[in-house]
């Protein structure tokens, strides 16, 4: 299972570009076999210095020694997988050839991991024509399948979403995320994070909501404002301190899916319970009713009574996110309930009252007068 990521922060200096093709050329972590530029240069030896100069050299060909240096991507295998560091670097080799034509692109293998990894560090100007490197997040999937495509070719192991590298399905909250800052983050102390904090926030209000307006009300009760337009794709929340957190990112790294669809589903979901809760409770109504009326046996009362008092609870403890109206009229309707089994209470103890007097009278008539 080969995974292409893009390094997010690419460097803007020169000094930055001369650094990143030193740590991706270091001795302790390549072989010397397992390195190698695409491109017109020709060298003896591949080192950091050599690609560093050959990169300069086309930028100030085409007068274009500002901004972004260069494009850094890593191809990583799974440790399990079944490839070699010289798999790999054939692996690297056509990717760059293919993908990056006509910019000059350092490769390397690198083997002091558990897994094998291949850095690509490519030129911002082409050597060809001058134009500078772009990536759209069209770019990013099409290079993605491009590189599901060569697995495939060598019967690899295909990453698929959702699931892990034995094929078992990620369960929902699992941290995935292959970015490094947010691994470092949560390794660090992934509950003080507010990606963490956001992830924990949705969670909870999803599962108590019926509606958008609600989530986006409740969500603000925990401190996390909701951006959610018609107009826009996805979905942004940021907290008190400017925070912001996409639904995007929380589906890549908890394996939540709380993408608009997603979100809706589980609204939808969370009425239909809400509403056979209603027609239970409708049909417990009746049931009073008709105990009212004079339409059931005294056993039959009870048992209506002891199975609706076991509905009250388990309806008080599913309604908490109700609005406020269906509230009010559920708490009305409690309350008329519980008056009514005051007085069934009460006349019960009447009764058991009046048919113990009676036992007595019968059992002095019995033994006969007292003397």
């Amino acid at each position: 299972m080969a995974i292409n990521k893009i390094i997010t922060k690419p460097p803007k200096s020169h000094s930055g570009l001369k650094n990143c093709l030193a740590y991706v050329l270091r001795f302790d972590k390549t072989e010397q076999t397992l390195t190698a530029i695409t491109g017109t240069y020709h060298h003896k030896e591949l080192n950091a210095n050599f690609a560093y100069q050959s990169f300069l050299q086309e930028k100030r060909i085409w007068h274009k020694d500002k901004g972004r240096m260069c494009s850094h991507s890593i191809i990583s295998w799974h440790k399990d997988e079944k490839i070699t560091q010289e798999e790999a670097f054939a692996f690297g080799q056509e990717f760059a050839e293919k993908w990056f034509a006509g910019f000059q692109t350092v490769i390397a293998v690198h083997q002091d991991r558990d897994h094998i990894h291949c850095h690509l560090v490519t030129n911002s100007v082409s050597y060809e024509d001058g134009r500078k490197y772009h990536t759209s997040k069209k770019d990013l999937e099409r290079m993605k399948l491009m590189t599901n495509e060569m697995c495939k070719e060598r019967n690899l192991t295909v990453a698929e979403k959702g699931k892990h590298f034995d094929g078992t399905p990620m369960e929902t909250g699992e941290v995935t995320t292959w970015n490094q800052d947010k691994y470092q983050m949560f390794k660090n102390d992934a509950k003080k994070s507010y990606l963490w904090d956001c992830a924990m926030a949705v969670v909870n209000a999803m599962k108590q909501c019926i509606s958008r307006d609600q989530f986006i009300e409740r969500m603000k009760l925990s401190g996390w404002n909701v951006h959610w337009k018609d107009s826009r794709n996805h979905i942004t929340f940021e907290n008190k301190d400017g925070k912001k957190v996409r639904d995007s990112n929380l589906f890549k790294t908890f394996h939540l899916d709380v993408r608009k669809e997603g979100l809706e589903r589980e609204f939808i979901r969370q009425r239909e319970n809400t509403e056979l809760s209603e027609q239970e409770l409708e049909q417990y109504y009746r049931e009073l009713e008709d105990i009212d009326a004079g339409n059931v046996t005294k056993a039959q009362r009870e048992l209506v009574f002891e199975s609706g008092a076991i509905r009250s609870e388990s309806q008080s403890a599913r309604r908490t996110s109700e609005s406020s109206n269906r509230s009010v009229r559920y708490n009305e309707a409690q309350s008329t309930t519980e008056h009514r089994e005051r007085q069934l209470a009460e006349q019960r103890r009447l009764d058991a009252e009046r048919a113990t007097r009676e036992a007595r009278k019968r059992n002095r008539r019995r033994s006969g007068p007292e003397l």
